[in-house]
């Protein structure tokens, strides 16, 4: 539905974890992407806690959908559709993304579309390096997710190449800096304390490297045990933690497969871009190693800034915009969240074509009664 304004005006909501995202974006354009995080507020846990994400994401929704459309500049009365996380997530968090988008695009007469959020972070780096060649190949590496996904059309076909078979790199990286006694989220400071250290100081395991293992599987559970040895050994000993050198040589193990896979990945498949998302492409050793890994090998990287690297609104957006633009079938009334929704379903379209959601711009009425519609023009007109 792209106009003359320049592509078509979608918000997004993103509560899949512990940060309430809302975004908007016009075609390739970003506008807003507002964020409310409540990791200090799982921070004493040493992790995310489902229930306390949830409330946050209820507390949050409102104010931060309100803030997105004045930093756009626009009222919700414009947007061609919502789009939201359908999953996959924490179950009760995703629930309340969900609720709310379907509240909105019920109540403003907008398609609704549910999508998925491993297809979202690959969809976001439109909004950086403008629109994706297809097919893309994408490493995918966050608190939950590490893999590499091919991607011929961003909106109806995602094709799995390789997946964490136990902690993704986001999990080793909290874990590992929990070890070390360094709090919660692990990676930002891991990154930090590694810039003052040794990559090659020890020399960590590498998982699933070997000439019969999956060759594009990621395991980081040997890496993690191994390291958390190594420092229980040191301090039973007695001896000094060289934090700094422990944070440079994990990070330089997951580092160097994750980079490894995906320059694999791309040859092998014959295509010449990799794109990197999820919260650990904001690591900056990654970044690194895979823009020498990439010249190396003839392949162009598109990496987003970090702040789109993270969850957040603007990448449910970006993949909304393109679902409209592509004339993707809405998702029905009746969507529902889905904590293990498969990155092989990039959106949920609808099944209900006797009563599908209302064109931009257009309300059926199915009933309504004139309070509702009085009560709707107050709200949004």
């Amino acid at each position: 539905m792209a106009d003359s304004r320049g592509g078509p005006l979608v918000l997004g909501i993103e509560t899949s974890c512990d940060e309430t995202g809302v975004g908007i974006v016009r075609g390739h354009t970003l506008l807003a992407d507002a964020v409310a995080s409540s990791v200090d507020e799982h921070a004493r846990f040493g992790g995310v806690v489902p229930e306390v994400a949830s409330r946050a994401h209820l507390e949050a929704m409102v104010p931060t959908i309100q803030r997105a459309l004045k930093d756009a500049g626009v009222a919700a009365s414009d947007l061609d559709g919502i789009a939201v996380t359908a999953g996959p997530g924490l179950a009760g968090a995703l629930l309340v993304g969900v609720s709310a988008a379907k509240a909105y695009a019920y109540a403003l007469g907008k398609p609704l579309y549910g999508v998925n959020h491993l297809a979202s972070h690959i969809c976001v780096d439109q909004l950086e390096h403008g629109p994706l060649p297809e097919p893309t190949m994408a490493l995918l590496v966050s608190g939950g997710h590490s893999s590499l996904l091919l991607a011929p059309d961003i909106t109806s076909d995602v094709r799995p190449l390789g997946s964490t078979i136990d902690d993704a790199a986001g999990e080793a990286f909290d874990k590992i800096a929990r070890v070390l006694n360094l709090g919660f989220p692990g990676g930002p400071v891991i990154d930090r304390y590694a810039r003052e250290g040794n990559p090659d100081a020890i020399r960590f395991p590498r998982g699933l490297t070997g000439p019969r293992d999956p060759v594009y599987d990621f395991s980081f559970s040997g890496l993690k045990t191994a390291v958390a040895r190594w420092i229980e050994a040191k301090r039973a000993a007695g001896e000094h933690v060289p934090v700094a050198d422990v944070s440079a040589s994990f990070q330089e193990a997951v580092v160097d497969v994750l980079t490894r896979k995906a320059v694999r990945a791309c040859k092998d498949s014959g295509v010449d871009h990799l794109m990197i998302g999820g919260g650990v492409a904001a690591n900056s050793r990654l970044r690194a190693m895979a823009q020498r890994r990439c010249e190396d090998a003839g392949i162009t990287l598109r990496v987003p800034r970090p702040k789109l690297c993270t969850d957040n609104g603007a990448m449910v957006a970006a993949l909304g915009a393109e679902m409209v633009a592509r004339n993707r079938p809405a998702s029905a009334w009746d969507l529902s969240a889905d904590s293990s929704l498969p990155v092989t379903e990039p959106h949920v379209p609808g099944e209900a074509p006797d009563d599908p959601p209302a064109p931009s711009g257009h309300h059926h009425d199915h009933g309504h009664d004139h309070v509702h519609e009085m009560s709707k023009n107050n709200l949004y007109s």
